[in-house]
């Protein structure tokens, strides 16, 4: 379910140049599909606000907004940390 809500959130995110199914199907880095450096940083507020995680764009922060399922991996382990 995370996984879907991500989708949505860079489909979202990128103005819809990359679709939830793509952005769930991706075999790629999402910036290769077109999600800009601008769909990024609306991903990252999108998740932040969501999630309550942080991503931390001076670790691999960058890396995670190209792969949702480290994207969703970031997001479970900062959750279980939390609790």
């Amino acid at each position: 379910m995370v996984r879907e809500r991500l989708a949505a959130m860079v489909a979202a995110a990128s103005d819809g140049a990359v679709t939830a199914q793509e952005a769930l199907t991706a075999t790629v880095p999402l910036s290769a599909l077109g999600v800009t450096s601008l769909a990024q940083m609306r991903l990252i507020d999108a998740v932040e606000t969501e999630f309550g995680v942080e991503i931390d764009l001076s670790d691999d922060g960058l890396d995670l907004l190209d792969d949702l399922g480290a994207l969703e991996r970031h997001i479970a382990a900062a959750q279980r940390a939390g609790s």
